[in-house]
């Protein structure tokens, strides 16, 4: 049993108490992205999970700036998603995946998006969820990010990646195994 509780990702109580504190800050300033919803419900439900907090942590560490976005009418969830202005700055420079990584042989990015994603215990976002973010303000007016991309486009070498440009947002498509340092990628959490 200790083992699998040493596995276990968790903040310190003193990093729970700073990023609920950067958490309810962010939230209260922006509430235009959860209409009807209540911080002290949004709390509640990060209290009750640590390991979704510790997601969060590792967003707001690599520079995501995650404010609730949607709640769930049927299951209670809250949509998580990373609100910085810009790609976040520590999920730069990754190709879109393991596959893609291992394929190339020579200047290779440290990690993939999906493989950074899934250590950090969210997911990529979706076409839809990117274009539902850009409704709430303008993001990725500089940078750009890759989005899960549909297995018949993936299996072909491709992926898909985003950004806003001239009040738009665009859908792009490039080879998975391209990497740059302005396109990374932004992540959802159900918590």
């Amino acid at each position: 049993m200790n083992s699998i509780k040493s596995n276990k990702k968790s903040l310190s109580s003193e990093q729970r108490e700073k990023l609920l504190g950067v958490l309810k800050t962010r939230f209260e300033k922006n509430m235009n992205r959860h209409k009807g919803l209540e911080w002290a419900e949004v709390r509640a439900k990060l209290e009750a999970n640590g390991e979704k907090l510790w997601s969060l942590h590792e967003m707001e560490r690599t520079g995501g700036e995650p404010d609730v976005v949607d709640q769930n009418k049927k299951t209670g969830e809250c949509v998580f998603c990373d609100c910085s202005a810009e790609t976040p700055k520590g999920r730069t420079s990754v190709c879109y995946d393991r596959e893609a990584l291992d394929s190339r042989k020579e200047h290779k990015p440290k990690t993939s998006a999906m493989d950074m994603a899934a250590a950090m215990g969210m997911e990529l976002l979706t076409e839809e969820q990117y274009r539902e973010l850009q409704k709430l303000g303008e993001f990725d007016t500089k940078t750009a990010g890759w989005v899960k991309t549909p297995a018949d486009i993936r299996t072909l070498g491709g992926a898909l990646f985003c950004d806003r440009r001239f009040g738009h947002v665009f859908l792009y498509h490039n080879g998975a195994q391209s990497y740059y340092g302005v396109r990374g990628f932004r992540g959802s959490l159900r918590v």
